[in-house]
Order: structure tokens, then C-alpha cells, then sequence
């Protein structure tokens, strides 16, 4: 089977009892009570998020004045994920999602509380905040896996696609809310008060976990220890082509694509010659077009690779014209379409592999794409942070928007060519015979 027939023969939401109306609205998922309760919770988590990101990036600019070591801080964050991040979805298989959440918001709540300590008390240095974004990367490759195949136990299979779309809109709205806080934090009482703030933050997404009915999730049957699992999902994904070029497209994305913590700060600061503020604001600029891209996301009933790849596209070429912009005002309106851009893919990426695969391989699966999609990370993250330091801050942004546009676009060239190729392939065989 071609990718391309692969794809029009799973690339549908599974069928439901719902009219394709309410299954196909907007805002269809805020239906399930389940589901309202999770994602208020995810709301105070990810403005806890977005307040203490943006207070890491800048503390360590402030303390070491390079952009590569914001990029050995990123790298350090996904490390964990690039080794573990498979295992992770395997635990998320075998074992109770609800609970493995609850332990990672008492575990990420605890690095929040240290770096609050460390900062307020002025014991705070580079060396910490490295150790401290390492351990973070270790509870990050459990929880992203958990919560993002928790979401297909949160609400019924119809509400799957739309319910992730919506879960990014939640973050994306929160990235309005969390840089401004932080930005406010640090320029008043300093970046300590910032992890504090997202330490109590962490509170919100406990209650929420905890209060969830627990005989309404539609929990998946536990994943019993045997060898060979990972090989196993390895193998799934081998054998659903659709599936395989979508994580290896997501790859590219996160590890070449999202460097934001790395170009944003350096283009504040030494682009437009500005402070933590002018950060957030960028950060605030690409939520307002992410929420948009997420929405036109959740709107969608099924889609099909080639939308997946022409959104890959265009989040690279608005990238590079974002870093050959003239000046400011050029390049805050080239952020919204970035932002536009990237959530459409990521959460139409995200919902289609989710749907693509079974139930019982949904959390390994989801540890391989996040492994790709965020492990890549201390790989792209060094490497941007060099290129932006000793080339340049436009050069390195450009790099990060060339490279998913080429991938995107030579993907699409591969896939094109196959039906000719399969074409050619059986007339040789007609020939031969």
C-alpha cells in the first residue's frame, strides 16, 4: 500500500452516533464534563509554564550574556525526552494515566520551588539552572506522552481531533497571559518570584486531576510487561507509511523549527536593542496567531498529509521572512502568521497520528513523536544558539525557517513521485513476464 492510500484509509475520525454538525463544531469536545475539568486545569499549569520559561530563558541570558547557553538550557530541558521519551509513552501504556499526572505535577512543582529558592536567596548560577532544566526534562519525558494520549481517555474517539485542538488553544491563550506576568515579575520583584508563582500554579491542575470522574474516562486496557514492546511500536509505525512521515516531519519541526527561546531573545535584545518586555511581547505576538491556527485546527472533522505538509511549508517560509524583516513592526506581523502556521500543524499533526494508530499502541506511539518532536531539541537547540551567536541573529532564525520549509517541501516532492514510480515499477513487471 502507497502512503498516499495508506492515508485515505485511516486518515478519517473514527465513526460516532454524533451528527457530523456537533462532531465537526469549534467548540464540540467542551461538551464532555471531563474534558471542561482537564483543560481548566491545563490552564493554570501552562501560565505557570509560559511564566517560568520566560524567566529561565532570561535569567540565563542575564547571567551568562549568550544565547548559545540559552540554547544548552533548551538542550538540557529535552535531553531526558531524546533518551527516554519512548519509555515514557510505555509506562503511559501500562499504568494509570490519571495517576502518572499527578505525580508529575508534584514532581514539576518541586523544580519550580527550587529554582524560586535558589533565585530569591541569590545562590542561584548557571550550573543550577542547567541541573535544574535536566531534572525538569526527566518529568517532562514521563508527563508529555501521559497527557498527550490521557486527552483520547478524556473524551469519546469522535471528540479526540478536537479536543487536542482545543488543548492547544488553552496553551496558546495562556501564552498571552504567561509572559505578560513573567515580564511584570522580573522587571519588579525579579525572576525568583516568577518560578514561585508557577509552583502555586501547579495547585490548579492537582484539584482538576483529582475531581475528574473517573468512571467516565474511557480508559484503554493496561499494556502488560512483555519484551520487545518498543520494537514492536517501531514496527506499527514502519508499517503505516502516513504515520512514519508525519512523526519524521514533526522532527524536523521541533528540533530545527521552535528555537524560539534562543532567536526571540537574541532579536529583542540585540536586534531591536530591548529588554525582558520586548520578549514577552514576541511571545504574546505568536499566542495571538497560535489561538487563531488552533481554532481553524479544531474546526476541521479529518485531514490528510499533504494539509499537514503545506502547513510545515509555510511555518518555514514565514520564519525566514520573519528573520530578514527591516524593522519591527514588519516582524511583529510576520510573528502572527508564524504562530498561525505552527499550531495548524502541530495540533493537525498531533490529533491525525493520535487517530491514525490504535488505542493500545497510543501512548508508545505518542513517546516516539514526542521523542522526535521535542528530543531533537539538544541537538537543534546548540546548534542555532552557535549559529546565532558568532553568525548572527538573523542567520540563525533563517536557519530555522529554511530547513523545516526544505523538509516539508521535499517530502511532498518524495511522496509525489511515488505513484509514478509504483507505475513504472509494474509496467517492468508486465515487461519482464
Amino acid at each position: 500500500m502507497t502512503p498516499a492510500a495508506a492515508e485515505a484509509s485511516t486518515e478519517s475520525t473514527p465513526a460516532s452516533p454524533e451528527s457530523p454538525r456537533r462532531t465537526g463544531s469549534t467548540f464540540a469536545a467542551l461538551r464532555v464534563r471531563n474534558f471542561r475539568i482537564y483543560a481548566t486545569g491545563q490552564a493554570f499549569a501552562n501560565t505557570g509554564v509560559w511564566v517560568q520559561n520566560i524567566a529561565l530563558d532570561w535569567l540565563t541570558l542575564e547571567l551568562t550574556g549568550s544565547p548559545a547557553a540559552v540554547g544548552i538550557a533548551m538542550a538540557l530541558q529535552f535531553l531526558p525526552i531524546l533518551l527516554f521519551g519512548m519509555h515514557g509513552g510505555m509506562i503511559a501504556d501500562r499504568y494509570p494515566k490519571r495517576t502518572i499526572l499527578l505525580i508529575t505535577q508534584l514532581c514539576s512543582a518541586s523544580v519550580a520551588t527550587t529554582l524560586a529558592v535558589l533565585t530569591i536567596s541569590g545562590h542561584i548560577t548557571v550550573g543550577a539552572i542547567y541541573a535544574m532544566a535536566l531534572v525538569g526534562g526527566f518529568v517532562v519525558a514521563l508527563d508529555n506522552p501521559t497527557r498527550q494520549s490521557f486527552v483520547g481517555e478524556v473524551v469519546p474517539a469522535q471528540y479526540v481531533r478536537n479536543a487536542i485542538a482545543l488543548n492547544a488553544a488553552v496553551f496558546q491563550t495562556t501564552r498571552l497571559v504567561g509572559p505578560a506576568v513573567s515580564s511584570i515579575l522580573i522587571g519588579t520583584v525579579g525572576s525568583g518570584w516568577a518560578f514561585a508563582v508557577n509552583a502555586l500554579l501547579y495547585v490548579g491542575p492537582t484539584i482538576t486531576l483529582a475531581s475528574m470522574r473517573t468512571a467516565e474516562l474511557h480508559r484503554t486496557t493496561p499494556l502488560p510487561r512483555e519484551k520487545g514492546q518498543l520494537r514492536s511500536a517501531l514496527r506499527y509505525v514502519r508499517d503505516r507509511p502516513h504515520v512514519g512521515w508525519t512523526i519524521a516531519l514533526v522532527g524536523v519541526f521541533g528540533t530545527f523549527g521552535l528555537n524560539f527561546p534562543v532567536v526571540l531573545t537574541a532579536m529583542a535584545s540585540e536586534t531591536f536593542h530591548a529588554g525582558a518586555g520586548m520578549y514577552g511581547t514576541f511571545n504574546i505576538v505568536i499566542a495571538v496567531g497560535s489561538i487563531a491556527g488552533a481554532l481553524i485546527a479544531g474546526g476541521r472533522s479529518h485531514s490528510r498529509l499533504r494539509l499537514i505538509l503545506l502547513l510545515g511549508a509555510a511555518f518555514g517560509a514565514a520564519q525566514t521572512l520573519a528573520a530578514f524583516a527591516p524593522n519591527l513592526e514588519t516582524f511583529t506581523v510576520v510573528l502572527v502568521l508564524m504562530g498561525v502556521t505552527n499550531l495548524a500543524f502541530q495540533a493537525i499533526a498531533n490529533s491525525s497520528v493520535q487517530l491514525w494508530v490504535d488505542p493500545e499502541y497510543r501512548g508508545r506511539v505518542m513517546g516516539l513523536y514526542v521523542l522526535v518532536f521535542m528530543g531533537g531539541t539538544p541537538i537543534g537547540g546548540p546548534i542555532i544558539g552557535w549559529i546565532t551567536e558568532h553568525v548572527g541573529v538573523r542567520a540563525g532564525m533563517a536557519v530555522c525557517g529554511i530547513v523545516p520549509l526544505v523538509a516539508a517541501v521535499a517530502l511532498a516532492a518524495v511522496l509525489a513521485a511515488q505513484p509514478a514510480l509504483a507505475r513504472r515499477r509494474q509496467g517492468a513487471a508486465v515487461l519482464a513476464g
